[in-house]
């Protein structure tokens, strides 16, 4: 690896070490069902998105519920404090990228073939607290 790689790569994980995610990578999901999901707990407060989740009928929620429990304990051990009332979270980001594709071919009438596209995603997830959540986002001007 080239040194100007490394440096990026070192800048790169110690800019990590302030964020709190949880990633869950080839979900055997459509990224379009997933996001469906996504979309209604993104910016909510964590406790509520849970419980958001669990009483979702949606089969994807049940994956992404345990997501966020994984956020959720990547924040308590990165920070060393308990997710409760005195620190509220919230669900910052969350993004729904597609993943591999699995492409197979269903037999159809007259010697012909139809084209299957079972498609997965990459979800990650991310957790913060309200006050460090607007600090962050501030543009710099240099």
């Amino acid at each position: 690896m080239g040194a100007r790689k490394r440096i990026a790569a070192e800048k790169r994980k110690e800019a990590n070490k302030s964020l709190y995610f949880a990633k869950l990578n080839s979900v055997p999901t459509s990224p379009r069902k997933m996001r469906l999901v996504a979309d209604m707990i993104r910016g909510m407060e964590v406790n509520k998105a849970l419980g958001a989740l669990r009483f979702s009928k949606k089969e994807a929620s049940i994956r992404l519920e345990k997501l966020l429990k994984s956020a959720i304990a990547n924040w308590e051990q990165k920070t060393g404090l308990k997710a409760d009332e005195n620190n509220v979270l919230y669900v910052t980001k969350i993004a729904v990228d597609s993943a591999t594709m699995l492409k197979r071919l269903r037999t159809a009438p007259q010697g012909r073939g139809y084209r299957i596209r079972k498609r997965s995603n990459h979800v990650t997830l991310f957790v913060d607290t309200k006050g460090n959540q607007e600090t962050q986002q501030e543009p710099q001007n240099n």
